[in-house]
């Protein structure tokens, strides 16, 4: 039954296993992102602007810390894709087993630290007094469920590690529908407020992450762990970290730009904090592609990287780009034209200003975006590769560019400022990435000639 859902994207055409891979991938972010819409909206039309302001401010603080988590469980998947794709079963259980103790440890130290200065965070970033108490209600139960957040990203990382992106769509899509139920319940009915919502995002990823993990035990017959392969290795827990922390790093470091950045929007008032909130969760919507061929590129050159075959990864980065510089322009029209409608969905049609502040939000981000897609797509191959501390170095650059608009232009030109920092911040990353890619090239063909990639 392993066979039927896992898949070696060492053999055959780059261009069709991409998008193979791609589609169910796809789909699960857009589900995810759904939700998170939906968690938008209701709180908008239900517990008014204001509420959605108090959600709104936590997104640079929640980038941070669960873009952390998410970041670790990627990075832990890259050895295993790469024993996947080197056939060497024995050792990809040994990274699985490891990568959980692992998690388990991060996990219980994060949580326990966020919680307790959950509070510091929000008054360090000058979150606006009439939101305040709503930010940390939502906060606090989104930093409770951390370990969750691990649970969810390592099984399915594993998963697509091994070739399966398509069950873990299922069961997303499955806790996307119970989200929105429990949505509903928390605010309208049990009138849980902001915190409701943040109770029903937890427990839907709980309960994906438990499904992943029981369809794992049930049917990867390649994860049926023998004697001892429970047990730490000093070696296993090296190559994991040296694989995870730099790409969870990468993220948090991205996400102190974006903490600058909103300290600053926040210094602008509550309108313009609802408004770059809003309008970043459509965006992220429409950015789940690049996300997802970003990931897909993770797994197709961890793998062809275990089987010593480079000259496959040069024609996925070049499919892959293709593909996301069509849709950046379909996107940005559909953005430019009509994304005033689209913030019909969190804000009543006499917030006339700040749905116009939305739409310049997204008319700015949009039309940057294959350069953003470039920023996912060669990042997640560079990871792929087993360079993760280079992608720091572009989250270093994304981090400066966000920190330095956020600290002088925002307060000198205001709003427009503030939508042009995520434009500039992937330019600079973009100009760091390129380049690094083709170092990372030539180093492993260096290796490979010398028969010690693995060493």
């Amino acid at each position: 039954m392993t066979k039927t859902v896992t898949k070696d994207m060492t053999e055959g055409k780059p261009l069709s296993l991409l998008l193979r891979f791609f589609f169910p991938l796809l789909f699960g972010m857009l589900f995810q992102q759904f939700y998170n819409l939906v968690d938008m909206a209701i709180v908008g039309q239900t517990l008014g602007s204001q509420s959605l302001a108090a959600v709104g401010s936590t997104g640079s603080i929640n980038f941070m810390v669960l873009g952390f988590c998410m970041g670790v469980c990627n990075g832990f998947s890259i050895p295993v894709a790469q024993r996947f794709g080197a056939k060497d079963y024995k050792g990809m259980r040994q990274f699985v087993t490891n990568a959980i103790w692992l998690s388990i440890i991060f996990a219980s130290l994060m949580t326990l630290l966020v919680c307790i200065f959950c509070k510091s965070i929000l008054i360090m970033m000058n979150t606006p007094k009439d939101i305040f108490q709503g930010a940390h209600s939502y906060l606090f139960v989104i930093f409770l469920g951390i370990p969750v957040t691990y649970l969810y990203n390592l099984t399915s990382g594993i998963m697509r590690a091994m070739g399966d992106s398509k069950n873990p769509l299922i069961f997303l899509i499955i806790s996307s529908v119970l989200n929105i139920i429990f949505d509903l319940v928390a605010i309208r009915v049990l009138d849980m407020g902001v915190a409701g919502a943040a109770w029903a995002t937890v427990l839907a990823q709980l309960i994906s992450g438990l499904a992943c993990l029981f369809f794992m035990k049930k049917n990867y017959a390649l994860l049926r762990f023998e004697q001892g392969e429970w047990a730490l290795n000093k070696k296993c827990v090296k190559f994991l970290c040296r694989n995870g922390l730099p790409m969870g790093l990468q993220y948090s470091i991205t996400a102190v730009g974006a903490l600058v950045l909103q300290r600053a929007v926040n210094g602008l008032g509550s309108l313009a904090v609802a408004a770059i909130s809003t309008g970043n969760r459509i965006s992220m919507f429409f950015c789940c592609p690049f996300d997802a061929m970003g990931s897909t590129m993770a797994t197709y050159t961890g793998q062809n990287l275990g089987a010593k075959k480079l000259d496959r990864v040069d024609k996925g980065i070049f499919a892959s780009s293709g593909i996301c510089l069509v849709y950046s322009l379909v996107a940005a029209a559909i953005l430019i034209l009509f994304g005033s409608y689209f913030a019909l969905l969190f804000v009543q049609p006499s917030e006339r200003h700040l749905i116009d502040r939305i739409q310049e939000l997204l008319t700015w981000t949009s039309a940057f975006y294959f350069p953003l897609a470039l920023v996912n797509i060669v990042r997640f191959t560079i990871q792929g590769l087993g360079f993760s501390f280079l992608a720091v170095v572009a989250g270093i650059c994304e981090m400066v560019a966000r920190a330095v608009v956020g600290a002088v232009f925002v307060p000198g030109f205001g709003f427009t400022a503030a939508c042009l920092a995520g434009p500039v911040a992937w330019i600079l990353a973009d100009a760091f990435l390129i380049p690094a890619y083709f170092y990372c090239i030539r180093q492993l063909k260096t290796k490979i000639m010398r028969k010690d990639l693995t060493q």
